[in-house]
């Protein structure tokens, strides 16, 4: 998900360089997004084994 987010930026950089300002705002939006959601599952990730109950 972190390499999509870093594509979408990557797209909305070029767009914005060459004066595609409506590409360039939807890619840099849908890299936020993707990396607001990436950076959410990582976080989960990291929490959920210790939630986890102890095995007897």
């Amino acid at each position: 998900m972190l390499n999509w987010a870093v594509t979408f930026l990557i797209v909305a950089l070029v767009a914005a360089f060459l004066g595609f300002g409506g590409i360039a705002g939807t890619a840099a939006g849908m890299a936020k997004v993707l990396f607001f959601v990436f950076l959410i599952l990582f976080l989960v990730s990291i929490i959920a084994p210790r939630m986890r109950p102890p095995l007897s």
